[in-house]
């Protein structure tokens, strides 16, 4: 029996991995998200081990290294292309920062896409860029075609979500990735709303960033940078320190010379706390399934949309595909009752998100997780229908 099926059928296992479970109703994973009893349990012993020996002891760099390994197997890539580092904000900034631009080369990107990432390559047209926003015709509908149809001969680089934080379409990653590949455009994919999700693999895309701490069930602030390794003398690192340029016997030195690898990306101490913490995270989600854990998703997807009948939710938009982000709210409602019914979902111990679109409409975002169960939703319903 698969770990995602165990954990619908075994309550008491499912308290046991997932603590929240025996408190609350945790439905905010494209938020922050909780963490799983294994993830604290690593990091606990990582602290405490810290007390008895320097931070930086010869276990803990091994978990470093494995670490490195899980994240790069998750996605499809090389360890050495796998640099340890969150938040998602950090990854976009190295790569806008990392790359050489001139005058008249255009990025685009998408205007109501999570703010980490648009602000890095807004900031390129103080150098000149032009910055051009995709205009899908839903929130969050970015398909191939409008992909296509936003790309001109200067365009040097796409940087888009693998699913839009509000609305949750995701996208059709494969075709975009082959898209630009085709054309010689450089892809960026903030990947943190599907990492540990749904597959998010990097055959077509050249950067990708993506924080622990949404649906990889890990700490904030740790996080995986992907850089293809043919790129990695082009993106030059926009921090410099100790551990990525080489510094033998910490002297410096009178040449940059940068190191191999992720470690050319990092410049100094590691969050190894976190770094532990999301090496449990992702052996979760492997002995979990990524197949299994999305197939899971788009089951309490459907089920929520049907406890909740009079609701009007955020649809998929053609081109685009579902994800474990379900965001509605009651017909009819106004903004007063909107906040009134977040705060009661809030007070019966029920975890979502009150998030609002760009004209100030406000919806209730649900997005549960594998471990999610129905008799969950089935309070959920109760809560809102005030039964």
């Amino acid at each position: 029996m698969s770990l995602v099926e165990q954990l619908r059928t075994d309550e008491t296992l499912r308290q046991k991995e997932f603590p929240v479970t025996s408190a609350s109703v945790f439905m905010a994973h494209a938020g922050v998200t909780i963490l799983p009893r294994r993830v604290t349990s690593a990091m606990q012993q990582y602290l405490e081990q810290s007390c008895l020996r320097h931070q930086e002891y010869p276990e803990a760099w091994k978990a470093v290294l494995e670490t490195r390994a899980l994240a790069a197997r998750l996605i499809g890539a090389k360890a050495s292309e796998i640099a340890l580092l969150g938040p998602t904000s950090l990854g976009l900034n190295l790569v806008a920062l990392g790359l050489e631009w001139a005058p008249g080369d255009e990025v685009v990107c998408y205007l109501d896409d999570y703010p980490a990432n648009v602000y890095p390559w807004m900031e390129l047209q103080r150098k000149g860029v032009t910055v051009r926003f995709l205009k899908p015709n839903g929130l969050g509908g970015i398909t191939p075609e409008i992909v296509a149809a936003s790309l001109t001969a200067r365009t040097k680089l796409v940087s888009i979500a693998s699913c839009h934080y509000l609305t949750g379409n995701r996208i059709d990653l494969p075709t975009i990735g082959s898209l630009l590949k085709s054309r010689g455009i450089l892809f960026c994919l903030d990947a943190i709303q599907t990492l540990g999700a749904f597959k998010t693999t990097v055959e077509h895309v050249d950067f990708l960033s993506a924080d622990a701490h949404k649906w990889l069930l890990g700490p904030m602030s740790a996080g995986i940078v992907y850089v293809r390794e043919e790129l990695h003398e082009r993106l030059r690192p926009a921090l410099l320190g100790s551990w990525n340029v080489r510094s033998p016997q910490f002297i410096a030195q009178e040449t940059i010379e940068f190191e191999s690898g992720g470690r050319r990306f990092e410049p100094g101490a590691m969050n190894i706390a976190g770094i532990l913490g999301m090496r449990a995270a992702l052996e979760l989600i492997g002995e979990a399934g990524v197949d299994a854990i999305s197939a899971r998703l788009l089951q309490l997807r459907e089920m929520i949309h049907e406890a909740l009948p009079t609701w009007e939710f955020l649809s998929v938009v053609d081109g685009c595909l579902p994800s474990g982000i379900i965001t509605g709210r009651p017909l009819g409602a106004t903004e007063d009752q909107m906040t009134q019914l977040f705060a009661r979902l809030t007070a019966s111990n029920i975890v979502a998100s009150h998030r609002h679109d760009r004209s100030g409409k406000s919806y209730i975002r649900f997005s549960p997780h594998f471990y999610n169960h129905e008799s969950e939703i089935e309070r959920l319903a109760s809560v809102i229908n005030g039964s």
